[in-house]
């Protein structure tokens, strides 16, 4: 089974943007989604965790230094990043540190096409 760590901002509405879009999808329900702020205690992911991830889809759309940071360590241990971010939003120029690979979506369905087309790629 996929392991698939779902990284973001908290500075955007995760909960409803991402969270029960994601959760809702059942071709999604085959795959370990992993939403780090599902629950209400802080993501305490420690340096390790992110080595046993097949790849990272990243919503890019707010910066986070948190989020550049799990990205960072994501591509120092060779985890495929993928990044989102929702149209009208600039994302940083340095993730093309991290990443070639960019999608922008502008709505729900948009996101979860996305998502699953990432996937399909992966595999």
């Amino acid at each position: 089974m996929l392991k698939i760590y779902i990284a973001h901002s908290r500075e955007i509405d995760f909960i409803n943007e991402l969270y029960n879009p994601l959760k809702n999808c059942n071709e999604l329900s085959k795959y370990e989604l992993i939403l780090p702020h599902e629950r209400k205690q802080e993501n305490n992911n420690n340096r390790i965790f992110y080595k046993n991830l097949d790849m990272i889809i990243a919503d890019v759309s707010k910066p986070s230094t948190g989020l550049g940071i799990e990205l960072g360590w994501a591509n120092d241990d060779n985890v495929k990043i993928y990044c989102i971010y929702k149209k009208g939003f600039k994302y940083s120029s340095s993730l093309k540190t991290v990443s070639n690979n960019f999608y922008e979506y502008s709505n729900e369905l948009e996101l979860i096409d996305i998502i699953k087309k990432i996937i399909s790629e992966h595999k």
